[in-house]
């Protein structure tokens, strides 16, 4: 398609006004029909189902919308995500939020550009794994697919990865717009939430994907303030448009997010995906009775045409051939980011990283312990051909060690085997079953699983587990899998290691092991709160049809009501120590630049992660006692220091004026908060004001 596209009046990396008046050009010579088919999906439904459960799997070619060969115009061709490229058999990374762990914004752009090769190998042109939705409760079934609490840590995080797919002359899709953190009430629940929530709270990370070049926003199945999201004029139209300037295409969540054709046009969503459907069906009796108009079309069509040839003009910067797909650059991407994303959360006693040449007997104890477990089985299943378990990473680490495993099902031979093993790992955690999408009301599979978690608490199984063998072997370490937070407060304290594994890809295993031994020293810092209480977080019901969203959640919530935590946002722990400075700042113009030495105080190197969160003082509103506004992940040797700058605007720190309709900065007085996690006590802080106008 692309050297049809060239053989065109169009040239290689020709501008956007050149390919504007082409499009012009183009318009007035496609018929209707062909309108709707650019707007359309052109898989049948039945297909979908088959891909889904019966034949392959989901996605296992690019899904396309309508092409027209007689004037050569492209079309749309949807490969999903995030973990990776889900057509054929592509690199699994890390899911999303173990990346949102790493707070590593050059890592993320590197998978963008790997996951936008593989995209480009299997005949795509469009990736649908943008995801950034916030995790208002680590309940929500799709945790997994999305980087965290923090709409700033969202934001930038789901820019570097826009900026990588797109390098690869591949559309990136930032999803879903807007309010999507239920999974099983998705089709139903409407989302109650004021403007100054909705623009302070869940838009800024889309806003941030829009300023990085996204080329298209998938709507939502859910509803905002009574309206689907496919047929709200006020996302799309007032916020999308007029706000934020976007210049690229709508495109609709899968099957049930459209609801009626000609008000979704209406409304500003531009493509119908993945199925002929709604527009196919409505659009050309609309136009009839002039419930929409040609223009409608042509508005909708330019969108897509004027991103769609964009990107179909640009030089490639390299071939895309089938040896892209899981070569050994990506396979060391995938890799480094499982090393760089999996979080220390305790390490009493220095007894990790373990001694290679004292342990001898290694036991494996739990289900998950040999189970290959890269995570959800819906929409975001990347079908890698291997995966590297726990145990199998460390029989290949350890291979002259004798490596038991036990299930977990003999509680008794799991005691044993533990007094006289020199280490035991005890793997624990859920599965796809346990959160992941949720199809069952909609495709009459009773049985299908997965969806919103039923509880915060690791399943009995693996608390028998833990219970039993705990103390009998000194060196004994949980390491945990799943998507977010999980409270482990009653046997916490029991165990004198733990880690937090995500979902680590198909290279978990192998880095896991290194991690035991001390070959990679940890660096994963959480990306959203553990509580002490379920009750902490904000109220969740996986099968509301009406629900409000207020302003407080994570650590802002946690830091108003001055609740405990058992580990804060942005914590984990090192094989070595780093001490921070005092910091100092320069006010240049509307930008305050915070500038901090760190130091490697251990023997060992490492990466910290400096975060900078700021308050207000004097506020003509209520404001969060603070907020994430820069981070930085620093590499240093024993005993070396590094001098850190960080920055945040004056424009950063504007609040959403309801009655003006827009934000409103202000004279007053900022505190700088610079340390290594959201933790008050050990924050070092200094306050600034911005010059006023």
């Amino acid at each position: 398609m692309r050297d049809a596209v060239l053989k065109s009046k169009l040239t290689e990396d020709c501008s956007k006004e050149t390919i504007r008046s082409y499009v012009e050009e183009l318009l007035p010579q496609l018929t209707r029909e062909e309108k709707i088919h650019i707007m359309s999906g052109q898989i049948t439904e039945e297909k979908l189902m088959d891909d889904l459960f019966v034949i392959n799997h989901y996605n296992i070619a690019p899904y396309p919308t309508g092409a027209v060969e007689r004037l050569g115009v492209p079309n749309v061709r949807f490969v999903d995500g995030p973990r990776g490229v889900v057509s054929g058999s592509a690199t699994c990374f890390p899911v999303s939020m173990a990346r949102g762990a790493t707070f590593d914004r050059e890592l993320e752009r590197e998978i963008g550009k790997a996951i936008g090769a593989e995209v480009r190998a299997v005949g795509g042109n469009y990736y649908g794994g943008v995801c950034i939705n916030l995790l208002r409760n680590p309940r929500w079934g799709r945790a997994q697919e999305t980087y965290g609490e923090d709409p700033y840590l969202l934001g930038e995080m789901g820019a570097a990865l826009t900026e990588g797919v797109q390098s690869q002359n591949v559309m990136a899709c930032v999803k879903h717009y807007a309010l999507n953190s239920i999974e099983n009430a998705r089709f139903k629940a409407d989302v109650q939430v004021d403007k100054r929530t909705l623009h302070e709270v869940y838009l800024p990370h889309f806003k941030r994907c829009i300023e990085a070049g996204a080329a298209s926003v998938m709507c939502a199945y859910n509803s905002v303030m009574g309206q689907f999201c496919s047929e709200n004029r006020y996302l799309l139209r007032d916020v999308l448009r007029d706000k934020w300037g976007f210049e690229g295409f709508t495109l609709s969540d899968f099957l049930w997010a459209v609801h009626n054709g000609p008000r979704a046009v209406k409304a500003g969503m531009n493509v119908e995906m993945p199925c002929l459907a709604f527009y196919e069906k409505e659009l050309p009796e609309a136009l009839e009775n002039g419930t929409i108009t040609e223009e409608d079309l042509d508005e909708a069509v330019g969108f897509i045409l004027r991103t769609v040839y964009y990107y179909e003009t640009r030089k490639d910067p390299q071939e895309y051939g089938p040896e892209v797909i899981a070569c050994e650059e990506h396979l060391r991407t995938a890799r480094r980011a499982a090393e760089e994303s999996m979080v220390l959360l305790k390490n009493e006693g220095n007894i990790l990283p373990l001694d290679k040449k004292a342990t001898k007997k290694i036991l494996v104890l739990g289900e998950l312990g040999d189970t290959q477990n890269i995570g959800d089985h819906g929409s975001s299943k990347v079908h890698p051909y291997y995966v590297i378990t726990p145990l199998r990473g460390l029989m290949k680490k350890m291979p002259t060690a004798q490596i038991l495993y036990e299930s977990g099902s003999d509680l008794e031979n799991a005691r044993k085997l533990a007094k006289e093993a020199d280490a035991v790992l005890i793997v624990a955690g859920y599965i796809h079953s346990d959160e992941g999408e949720f199809l069952a009301d909609r495709t009459d599979l009773g049985d299908n699983k997965g969806g919103d978690r039923m509880t915060m608490r690791l399943k009995e199984r693996d608390q028998r587990l833990i219970e039993a063998v705990k103390g009998l072997c000194p060196n004994t370490v949980v390491s945990m899998i799943g998507s977010s937070a999980i409270l482990i407060d009653e046997w916490e304290k029991d165990i004198p290691a733990i880690l937090f594994s995500f979902y680590s890809g198909m290279e978990g295993g192998n880095v896991l092991a290194d991690i035991l031994f001390g070959d990679v020293n940890p660096s994963g810092k959480l990306p959203y709160t553990v509580a002490y209480r379920e009750e902490d977080y904000p109220f969740f019901d996986p099968d509301c049809t009406e629900i409000t969203y207020a302003y407080d959640h994570g650590y802002v919530k946690m830091d108003r009501e001055n609740k405990k935590v058992l580990y804060p946002f942005g914590y984990g722990l090192s094989y070595t120590s780093f001490s921070v400075g005092t910091p100092g700042v320069q006010v240049f113009g509307d930008t305050a630049k915070i500038s901090v030495d760190i130091t490697n105080t251990g023997e060992r190197s490492g990466a910290e992660i400096l975060q900078l969160y700021v308050g207000c003082q004097g506020s003509a509103v209520e404001r969060p006692v603070k907020l994430l506004k820069d981070f930085a992940r620093v590499m240093l040797q024993p005993g070396e220091t590094k001098r850190v700058e960080l920055q945040v605007s004056k424009k950063d720190m504007a609040y959403y004026d309801v009655e003006k309709d827009d934000f409103v900065t202000e004279d007053i007085l900022y505190t700088a908060y610079v340390g290594n996690c959201s933790r008050g006590e050990g924050l070092q802080q200094v306050s600034f004001r911005y010059p006023e106008v």
